[in-house]
């Protein structure tokens, strides 16, 4: 036992040598683990400014994007997805290709100046929109009158909105209205404040 302990103290420089090296090894595999576990966060592509006042710009949809999304993008909420569908002359708002380019116009961003909630807080309430059912002599026939709508079966916010208003685009303006965390989910007796 004197032996093994001489023996060590005689070499307690190398152990400790020896022990250091282990833990630089060990801390750099953990660090290097940690930095390749980590995730590339989205990029923009080249030649997009974000900026306030650079609008008007251009915008090429990438795959899986919506006029939601790319509303997200520019205006800080997805509420104006309607103005990019409308410089853009968009008959049909979810069929937009990847590598489409579209403009984006210079407005003010719906979600600052007409909702109640502050954008960081805001919860988009869809990506798409609703889906338009019936036809339009359907909608003339029932058209809505009155600030107020009672749901029945059947509907969906773009029919109450071609019958309100006699355009299916202001569904935005219902479900933003009421609230509506999911304008794809309405039930049957539902009351809706409809706003003139």
């Amino acid at each position: 036992m004197r032996n093994l302990l001489k023996q060590l103290k005689l070499n307690e420089s190398t152990i400790s040598m020896i022990l250091g090296v282990i833990v630089i090894v060990v801390v750099g595999l953990l660090v290097i683990n940690y930095f390749r576990g980590i995730e590339p966060g989205p990029q923009l592509p080249d030649g997009i400014a974000t900026e306030e006042g650079t609008l008007p710009t251009s915008h090429v949809v990438q795959g899986g994007e919506t006029l939601w999304d790319i509303s997200e993008k520019y205006y800080e909420t997805g509420y104006n997805w309607i103005d990019i569908q409308e410089a853009n002359d968009l008959p049909n708002p979810n069929a937009i290709e990847e590598g489409q380019s579209l403009v984006i116009p210079d407005v003010v961003s719906r979600g600052q100046a007409e909702t109640a909630t502050p954008v960081a807080t805001a919860t988009p309430i869809a990506t798409q929109a609703p889906v338009p059912t019936g036809t339009p002599e359907e909608a003339d026939i029932n058209e809505i009158e009155g600030e107020q709508y009672t749901v029945v079966r059947g509907d969906t916010l773009w029919d109450i909105a071609v019958r309100a208003y006699g355009d299916g685009y202001r569904w935005v303006d219902i479900a933003r209205a009421n609230n509506l965390k999911n304008p794809d989910i309405i039930h049957a007796g539902n009351v809706f404040t409809l706003p003139r």
